[in-house]
């Protein structure tokens, strides 16, 4: 076929369904033709073969039965002369846009005329950026001025242990953990710094000697953070203790110094996403603190004393913990003061 959509407009139909009064484009690049009659050959077989085609000009043409024809829409024969005549349809419209006496019909656009202004077009919304959160307070460790307030060790480290062990002489816990620590105390081991902080609270809470007890805990609050949360246990219980002492006895500035250091690690977070989601684990943990209330009841009624002591050691542990940091959002500092002046009493007798 050498018909082009572009000039003609048709469709597809199968010869087999091909009817008179149908209109066919015949091979070439003619007009479609209106179908007179349509003869249907049989093969061999007796299966529609070939589809013969005549046209109302008295052409023919033959068709393959399951091929498709290309068919569209004419005018059938001795129909044009009913048609109106384009030319006078035009004229008459042309007519109508004017009046007898020659004056343009106010109705119709003057192509003349300035356009109108377009119309503003619609402001966008602006977009609303959302405030970056704030970043957590950065709580930086303490100055040189303010490190000086801790006083140097009075010789070695193990020579200090000795000497605070030699006030309590037959106090069999003392004197095990000074004579294991006398043999060499190695900073970068953790059960050494885990020795130190189990000496410094013995001598504090059970044998009543602040002073002895601050000494022994400054060899482990002079230590930085290394990264390490197992060796920082030891160092954080040493630091909240030594607080305690130092805020019991009236030295509150050196009380600040060691609340410093202990919450001098919490800015070593660079990423402030990370910085702000640690904040929020850390003050839940403050708000929500364990307390060991159900160990230290079914201690109670079991009627075993040594557990009860020892979970009211933790808890003691805890709520120094929690004074270091200035309380929380739950438990204010008087409260807090309350409730260990009670597991002092509670440990200790």
């Amino acid at each position: 076929m050498t018909h082009s959509p572009a000039t003609q407009q048709y469709r597809e139909k199968q010869a087999g369904d091909l009817q008179p009064g149908d209109f066919v484009y015949l091979p070439g690049d003619g007009p479609a033709e209106e179908i007179t009659s349509v003869d249907v050959q049989n093969d061999d077989y007796g299966v529609p073969a070939l589809v013969l085609v005549t046209t109302h000009d008295g052409g023919s043409v033959r068709i393959a039965a399951r091929s498709s024809v290309p068919v569209g829409d004419g005018v059938p024969a001795g129909a044009g002369s009913s048609l109106p005549d384009a030319g006078a349809a035009d004229a008459g419209a042309a007519d109508a846009g004017t009046s007898d006496s020659g004056v343009q019909d106010s109705s119709a656009p003057d192509s003349s005329s300035p356009a109108a202004p377009d119309a503003p077009a619609p402001a966008e919304p602006a977009v609303v950026v959302p405030p970056r959160p704030e970043a957590p307070p950065a709580y930086i460790g303490p100055s040189a001025e303010e490190m000086a307030l801790i006083p140097e060790p009075a010789g070695t480290p193990e020579s200090v242990v000795l000497a605070a062990a030699s006030n309590h002489k037959g106090k069999n816990g003392v004197q095990v953990l000074a004579d294991r620590l006398a043999k060499g105390i190695n900073t970068k081991s953790g059960s050494c710094l885990r020795d130190l902080s189990d000496l410094a609270f013995n001598l504090c809470v059970v044998l009543k000697d602040p002073d002895g007890s601050l000494a022994v805990a400054d060899l482990l609050n002079v230590l930085p953070f290394d990264g390490n949360l197992d060796r920082w246990a030891s160092i954080e219980r040493a630091l909240a203790l030594s607080s305690f002492i130092c805020r019991e006895s009236g030295q509150t500035e050196r009380a600040a110094v060691y609340e410093k250091l202990l919450r001098a690690p919490e800015s070593q977070e660079e990423d402030p996403f990370r910085a702000r989601i640690n904040a929020r684990v850390r003050q839940r943990a403050l708000n929500e603190p364990n307390l060991y209330d159900k160990e230290i009841f079914r201690a109670i009624d079991n009627g075993n004393q040594e557990a009860e002591r020892e979970w009211r050691f933790l808890r003691l542990e805890a709520l120094l913990f929690l004074r270091a940091h200035g309380g929380s959002e739950t438990i204010d500092e008087d409260e807090l003061g309350r409730r260990i002046g009670n597991e002092l009493e509670a440990v200790r007798a």
